[in-house]
């Protein structure tokens, strides 16, 4: 399997081994556009591979932090209680960068940022730009590809 993500597109795409487009999903980058510098909140371009897959089985709109089930189900209540709160949801693919100097070492490390691909809550657009970095999708969405993929899948990030 073989995920590429266009940055420009705001779109997912899956591939198998041979090439054949499985799926696709529209997805939200990182506002501050894209980049791999620690601390830049912007998304990182180049090949990745999935690190970790985190959170099977939870229930849908289930909360991490810290790559950790808090044991809350996002919803309109706990937003407004959290208005702050970085939503991180459902299902996470845990991205390692594969070129060192560009999203691998130093300050440039995709898997030291915490760059996911991961749940969101269901209010926010696919399609646009709006992530703190992570690449967000719908709940729904992301456990599809979630049980596509397996650890050590390669991602392709790119912005044309």
């Amino acid at each position: 399997m073989h995920i590429d993500i266009s940055l420009q597109q705001q779109r997912l795409s899956l591939f198998d081994e041979t090439g054949q487009r499985l799926a696709s999903y529209a997805i939200s980058s990182a506002s501050n556009g894209p980049g791999s510098k620690k601390n830049s909140g912007c998304t990182p371009l180049g090949r990745h591979v999935v690190r970790a897959k985190i959170g099977a089985g939870a229930p849908i709109n289930s909360v991490f932090v810290g790559r950790r089930a808090t044991g809350e189900i996002c919803s309109p209540a706990l937003m407004a209680a959290f208005p702050d709160r970085d939503w991180i949801l459902t299902r996470l693919l845990w991205l390692s960068g594969s070129e060192p100097g560009v999203n691998r070492l130093g300050d440039v490390d995709t898997m030291q940022r915490y760059i996911y691909i991961h749940g969101t809550p269901d209010s926010n657009d696919m399609g646009k730009i709006g992530s703190h970095g992570c690449i967000r999708m719908k709940n729904t969405d992301v456990i599809a590809l979630f049980d596509w993929v397996e650890v050590g899948a390669t991602v392709l990030i790119h912005h044309d």
